[in-house]
């Protein structure tokens, strides 16, 4: 879960905060001066090295604010999704709703998918998958979670996105078919998603009395 700059100010010592300020002040000075550094700019430096100045607790949120200060555009974050570490790519993935990418940024939700790192999974069905994935994406990223055990909860807009979708109710209904026919458990976040699926019920229509008419 991402913390607020002053959450962080409460909870970080002195040398570290002052770390973080010159590390937040570098990502202004680059997305007031876009293609002044040459190289690596001073701040991509500084998200890679969050966790070992911030604590490993802190580092999503320290990143995400880095993120957010640069105006990182699509560019930055996909370099420094490919190069970076599990911890810096899920770091991305928490960002990307907070930056001006439109849905450019989604290659890397798809990338994120395809993998079985739990921690990836769980970050790229967050806002900005929910919000970019088409039915069909979306609908095998519920599939990802169940498979890979990441908790349904964490599929953001889940109630919306599943409402009355019939052939993601159809795939929920299939997979739980072969997990059984093969001996294993059906995840129980299965039906909390199939129930989700189903459309609302058509209210029967209101008789009018013959005296209403009157």
């Amino acid at each position: 879960m991402l913390i607020s700059r002053e959450e962080l100010d409460s909870r970080l010592p002195g040398a570290v905060r002052a770390w973080l300020d010159e590390a937040l002040a570098e990502a202004s000075h680059a997305a007031d001066h876009p293609g002044a550094d040459s190289g690596t700019p001073p701040w991509e430096l500084r998200f890679a090295s969050a966790g070992r100045h911030c604590g490993l607790e802190h580092a999503d949120s320290v990143r995400a604010l880095l993120l957010v200060e640069a105006r990182a555009g699509l560019p930055a974050v996909t370099r420094l999704y490919e190069q970076g570490t599990a911890a810096e790519r899920r770091a991305v993935l928490l960002t990307l709703h907070r930056l001006e990418l439109g849905a450019a940024a989604l290659p890397l939700v798809e990338d994120a998918l395809r993998t079985n790192d739990t921690r990836l999974v769980a970050a790229a069905v967050g806002p900005y998958g929910a919000a970019h994935l088409d039915a069909h994406g979306w609908r095998h990223a519920v599939l990802k979670c169940l498979f890979t055990e990441v908790p349904v909860e964490a599929l953001d807009r889940l109630g919306e996105r599943a409402h009355g979708d019939l052939e993601l109710a159809r795939m929920l209904r299939d997979f739980a078919a072969e997990r059984t026919a093969a001996g294993r458990a059906v995840p129980a976040g299965l039906r909390t998603v199939l129930d989700l699926t189903a459309p609302a019920p058509v209210a029967a229509p209101t008789s009018t009395s013959t005296e209403e008419h009157r």
